[in-house]
């Protein structure tokens, strides 16, 4: 009988954008990456993308996307981050489910999630209606089609979550084979008994629902997906390929589909390389005709569900117990902190349902008089979330409002809106997934849900906190520091928040390190510039103005009035107020500068005092990310002054080093030191120019080599790689030029050679492989005839410093005739 293979890759990351600024700030766990989305799209999201094909010598033979050939889903908010800071991968995605769809008789292999990762059974009969709309219309505005599946968060499933599906329009979802209770033959009576995993996993089956309608369902094969996840089989494609083919039998009458199901993350970030093993697997099963590659809407379509099921209510794919780890002490953690226990994790999920059921009828309320259908506008909330222009903010109200609105009101409908989006955000799977309350995943859960308090109380002027920490005090920390959640909510939390004061605090000090214009975006607001001073005085500084922050979301607004004085080093006071006139205002500006042209330093702490009362600030209260980039400026002059001691010392001694070396007396472990220091950052340097100075830059490495220092920066071979990318890049604007490649394999056999750490080549390899693949043929006739062998040659040399098989590449394009 046919066999078909469908593997299943679980994309996705909790969001981490800090929930008042809207982005991801600097995470040093995930260093020499940003934050851990970009280390992850760097490690997984990338190469699945650009999956290598090698030969038995290692060498590439191909590049293909992995999204293409298998069934895949990625969490909208983490594809909402990637549009944003990673589009190249994100574009590659796309047109990889484009691409599905030629293969797979019009069945895109791409599918939707339910929107933010929630565990389905545990959420209100709403709060499902408007995870799956929300996970559908962001579906539709990426991919432009209707999505056949969905993806349930930790497969977490219960009937009336699969009835909703079904009324939306998806077809088919994707369980564990441990979810399914009992089956029957369609058109028959008797069930039988398949709980406990004895499902057979190679065909689709119907689900009858209470409303009357059907739901398809595949169950993915869990021995062979449990080895993909845990085990070792990836560590070489060879082994992937035998254990998949081991799960066909061939005394199943009817056309099999195996399907795996894992994180997507398991292919490059859990198992390193695991994209190559996957791209292997999948190259090796095709061109053996092993089995046909499919998706799950190709085989529902061509061979139906010839059988029905009845599925084990409130079950995950994660959780022995059903789906107690997200809401009691079930025993299901890491294992990595004995003596620990889960216990906070029930009264943290009754202290967030409270807050819940209160803020949605603060919600439905407060809206009911001027919206025709508040939960509906609320469905219908994934409009701005995607596009926030204020033409389709102009139309959302248009359709949603039942009488003309002020623009305060429409602020105050926004505001509730984002409160009502954090209140499902704070429901994301992994705030209970680990092992403790005070871990990033709870914190974050809690910052959503500190975020709608905030809203609620801006909106309402009610105080909610102090019942919401109440609660929260039944949920016990396992860390002595924090004793329970209202201490992790304290020190974690309230910490973090953030007000449209903020943003103006943030915009006058940093005001000070960089030029604003008229206005200018920081994060995810606006700030209109009404009126800016600043003067200087050797290393001091002050600026003086007022200026008006905006909310992009929610449209708050709010004017501000600043001083702030920089002394040099990290000397900074600041301070900032609501805007209370013109008079006050200018009275302050003029005392200001009075006291700052007359040097009178005492005067403007005074002053600062007199005018913005307990309101001062200071570099601390910057935005992380920005808070880093001017303590670097601060510092920059001090590890310059560092370096340039450490540059004399190493000319003092350089002479004594070559003349030790060449006695054979062993260095010295501080000159080793120094020289490091000194040859490492002048190195680093060399990479970062626009032209890279090759002759200097071999110099260096002559003497590296000469005293054995091995240059083991991160930042420098993050320099190296980016410098081969812009050549890379630059060759391609040029590409028959034998001048441009010639120094292309000058800079490569440069940097193999260099005693640093391993260059990481993958974007290098990208680039040359498109121009491989796509240009060679007409290159090779382009060039000059005497040039032609000259370009050939060069061409070859690079390919193979690259790792690739050329001629076997070559011949596949049909290029290996003018090799």
């Amino acid at each position: 009988m046919e066999k078909f293979l469908c593997i299943h890759g679980h994309f996705y990351q909790p969001p981490r954008e800090n929930p008042w600024l809207e982005a991801v700030e600097v995470q040093d766990s995930a260093y020499p990456y940003h934050d851990w989305n970009e280390r992850i799209t760097a490690e997984c999201y990338g190469p699945n993308s650009a999956a290598r094909i090698l030969d038995g010598d290692g060498r590439i033979l191909d590049i293909v996307s992995n999204y293409a050939k298998i069934s895949f889903n990625f969490g909208p908010t983490l594809l909402s981050w990637m549009e944003a800071y990673a589009p190249t991968v994100y574009r590659a995605i796309l047109d990889a489910d484009a691409l599905s769809m030629e293969l797979y008789s019009g069945h895109g292999s791409a599918i939707a999630q339910a929107y933010n990762h929630i565990i389905m059974p545990l959420a209100t009969a709403g709060d499902k209606r408007t995870q799956i709309i929300w996970g559908i219309k962001d579906f539709e505005h990426r991919f432009r089609r209707f999505p056949e599946g969905m993806w349930l968060p930790e497969t977490a499933v219960d009937v009336e979550t699969l009835d909703l599906l079904a009324e939306y329009g998806i077809r088919f979802v994707i369980l564990a084979p441990h979810q399914a209770l009992r089956v029957r033959r369609n058109g028959t009576r008797r069930w039988k008994d398949v709980s406990g995993g004895g499902i057979d996993p190679t065909m689709p089956y119907s689900c009858r629902l209470p409303s009357g309608r059907i739901i398809n369902i595949f169950f993915y094969d869990g021995p062979i997906s449990r080895a993909v996840a845990f085990e070792n089989i990836l560590n070489r494609g060879e082994d992937f390929v035998a254990r998949i083919m081991a799960g066909f039998s061939d005394s199943r009458p009817w056309p099999q589909i195996l399907s795996l199901a894992t994180d997507g993350e398991t292919y490059g970030h859990h198992r390193q390389f695991g994209d190559m093993a996957l791209a292997y697997a999948l190259h090796y099963i095709e061109t053996q005709g092993l089995a046909k590659l499919t998706n799950f809407g190709e085989y529902l379509e061509r061979f139906g569900s010839p059988f029905e099921v009845q599925i084990i209510k409130n079950t995950s794919w994660s959780c022995f117990h059903g789906i107690e780890r997200w809401r009691n002490n079930c025993g299901c953690n890491s294992g990595r902190h004995p003596g620990w226990n889960q216990e906070w994790r029930k009264p943290l999920r009754k202290t967030l349902n409270w807050l819940r059921d209160g803020l949605a009828s603060l919600f439905e309320a407060n809206t009911r008089k001027f919206i025709n259908d508040p939960w509906e506008m609320r469905n219908d909330y994934i409009r701005l979330i995607l596009d926030r222009s204020s033409a389709n903010v102009a139309d959302f109200f248009a359709k949603h409002a039942a009488k003309p609105l002020s623009n305060e009101k429409k602020v105050a409908i926004l505001k509730l809106l984002e409160m009502e989006r954090h209140a499902l955000l704070m429901y994301t799977s992994c705030g209970w997934f680990f092992d403790e309350l005070s871990g990033m995943e709870a914190v974050r859960i809690l910052s959503y849900a500190a975020r709608a308090i905030q809203l609620a109380e801006e909106t309402f002027g009610i105080r909610l906190e102090d019942a919401f920490l109440r609660r929260l005090r039944q949920a016990k920390s396992n860390l002595p520091e924090f004793i329970d959640g209202a201490g992790v909510y304290r020190r974690l939390v309230k910490t973090s928040t953030i007000n449209l004061k903020d943003v103006g605090v943030h915009y006058a000090i940093s005001s000070l390190f960089q030029d604003y214009g008229p206005e200018a975006g920081i994060y995810s607001y606006s700030v209109i510039q009404e009126e800016y001073n600043r003067i200087e005085a050797g290393t001091a500084k002050m600026a003086v103005g007022k200026i008006s922050v905006r909310s992009n979301i929610t449209q708050d607004l709010e004017h501000i009035s600043f001083g702030v004085v920089h002394l040099g080093n990290h000397f900074l006071n600041g301070g900032v107020r609501t805007f209370l006139g013109s008079e006050a205002y200018r009275s302050m500006k003029a005392e200001m500068h009075s006291a700052f042209e007359r040097g009178d330093f005492s005067e403007l702490a005074r002053l600062m005092n007199k005018h913005f009362g307990m309101h001062t600030y200071s570099l601390i209260h910057l935005f992380r990310d920005q808070r880093r980039k001017v303590l670097a400026l601060i510092t920059g002059r001090t590890l310059e002054d560092f370096e340039n001691r450490h540059r004399k010392m190493y000319d003092q001694s350089r002479a004594i080093m070559g003349l030790l070396c060449e006695t054979g007396v062993p260095l010295p472990r501080v000159f080793l030191n120094t020289a490091k220091l000194v040859l490492t950052a002048d190195l680093e340097r060399a990479f970062l120019k626009q032209e890279i100075d090759i002759a200097g830059i071999e110099g260096i490495v002559a003497v590296l080599k000469k005293f054995g220092i091995t240059a083991d920066s991160v930042e420098l071979e993050f320099a190296a790689r980016r410098s081969l990318e812009r050549m890379m890049d630059t060759l391609c604007e040029e590409p028959s030029n034998p001048e441009r490649l010639a120094a292309l394999e000058r800079v490569i056999r440069l940097i193999q050679s260099m005693p640093l750490p391993e260059v990481n080549l993958w974007q290098t390899q990208n680039t040359f492989f498109r121009v491989a693949r796509g240009k060679y043929h007409e290159l090779v006739l382009a060039s000059k005839a005497e040039a032609a062998g000259e370009w050939t040659d060069l061409f070859h040399r690079v390919g193979e410093m690259l790792s690739f098989n050329l001629p076997a590449l070559l011949r596949e394009t049909g290029g290996e005739n003018h090799a």
